[in-house]
């Protein structure tokens, strides 16, 4: 055998290998998830109309969601098979009775939980075959080193490995042979078994075409928003540019035309215009640095996310507090959004909420990026047309983020950024 054709052989063989053990992880653990959590699922929502399982079943809903995302997450690492979550959002304020009634009026919850019986049938089974054709054949070993004798002396059948009947020496290497096959076999079938038990549970799991149209329709709109935003920035950039930094700029060089022709005549009036034209290079200069301030802070590109907002908070004239839970970085037009966003909303709590200290607590956590904004100020805070909320609202839609608001008459208020992503 050739050197190429040896490591062919060891790469499928480890694939079946991996295959096979990841199929058994999840025959064991999906049937058992699978069962305590649909029995979990009826007992509550069987007791809602009691009042409680208005309670018990968010929080049995949201196991449910967690299982089957953890699913979602190996079938794309494991085979490839992408199978896109489609839950519709939930304010991080809701009451359980919100809560509740909102995650059962969602077609996705209705999904997970028909999926939990399929797993616990079919895809315990599709999941289990990879794991036999790697297993099983040491069965048959073990038989023809010597384990047939525990089952017979050699005068009856005295155990059955598959098709074969045991009863001696001679039938344990038949049934060895038949191991062999069987492992044979799963160098070729164990990754596409595996990818099978996948593709059954994205049949189930996946959105219909109904809602994927819907999620078109809305990432339609967010993009368009994300477009009309950006123009709106750089006509602000033109504008600031124009009416600031390069007026500033335009002036100083007719100053500085003007000392030239003084500079002999009359050199006390030259050195008062150079006085002012460093003036306004001094100014200039400040302006563009806010300017780029405001395009793209360098703390947030040189230290994340999680400085940047901290160096925000410094510039506020409350108190503050700012706490961050981040392992890694998200990626630079996620950070940029929720940067400006939370800026957007620490500018309206300094200007309209009447408050004296506010908290800032940014982590992330089951695939979401989440920020709250917490002020003691007089709350009425709302989003709607007209609000500064409004754009931040606009900007989160477009990373398919959401923003909540907690904000009743007399405060606190609470907002509550959301973003999925993922940190590297």
């Amino acid at each position: 055998m050739t050197a190429v054709g040896s490591g062919g052989v060891r790469a499928r063989a480890r694939s079946a290998a991996v295959a096979g053990a990841r199929a058994l992880a999840l025959a064991v653990g999906g049937l058992t998830g699978s069962i305590v959590l649909f029995v979990l699922a009826v007992v509550s929502i069987a007791l809602v109309p009691v009042g409680v399982g208005i309670v018990t079943t968010p929080w049995v809903l949201t196991g449910v969601r967690a299982f089957a995302d953890r699913r979602r997450i190996l079938a794309a690492e494991w085979c490839g098979v992408r199978i896109p979550p489609a839950y519709r959002p939930l304010p991080a304020d809701a009451n359980p009775w919100a809560r509740c009634f909102g995650m059962l009026r969602d077609p996705a919850t209705w999904r997970d939980l028909g999926w939990l019986p399929v797993d616990m049938t079919a895809g315990f089974v599709t999941a289990l075959l990879p794991a036999l054709l790697l297993f099983y054949p040491l069965e048959g070993f073990a038989l023809a080193l010597g384990l047939w004798r525990v089952f017979t002396d050699g005068t009856r059948v005295g155990w059955w490995y598959g098709f074969v009947p045991v009863s001696g020496q001679a039938t344990a290497l038949a049934a060895a042979a038949l191991g062999a096959l069987l492992l044979a076999a799963s160098l070729y079938l164990n990754p596409p078994l595996l990818r099978v038990h996948f593709l059954l549970t994205r049949s189930v799991l996946a959105p219909s075409e109904g809602e994927l149209s819907e999620r078109v329709r809305v990432l339609t709109e967010t993009r368009r928003d994300a477009v009309d935003t950006s123009a709106a920035e750089l006509r602000r950039i033109e504008r600031d540019l124009h009416d600031g930094a390069q007026a500033r700029l335009v002036a100083m060089g007719m100053d500085l035309g003007t000392v030239e022709a003084l500079i002999e005549k009359d050199p006390a009036r030259a050195r008062k215009l150079l006085a002012e034209a460093r003036r306004s290079s001094a100014e200039a200069l400040t302006e563009l640095r806010d300017l780029v301030r405001g395009i793209h802070p360098p703390v947030l590109a040189e230290r994340g996310l999680g400085d940047a907002v901290r160096a925000l908070a410094l510039r506020l004239p409350l108190v503050s507090e700012v706490n961050v839970d981040l392992a890694g970085r998200a990626d630079a037009p996620v950070e940029a959004a929720a940067y400006f966003a939370v800026s957007e909303v620490l500018t309206n709590a300094v200007k309209h909420s009447g408050a004296d200290r506010l908290w800032v607590d940014l982590h992330h956590a089951d695939g979401m990026l989440r920020i709250s904004v917490t002020d003691n100020g007089k709350g009425g805070a709302r989003t709607g047309a007209g609000t500064g909320l409004t754009g931040v609202e606009r900007r989160l839609g477009t990373f398919d983020g959401v923003l909540a608001v907690s904000s009743p008459a007399g405060g606190p208020t609470m907002v509550t950024l959301e973003i999925p992503c993922a940190l590297s």
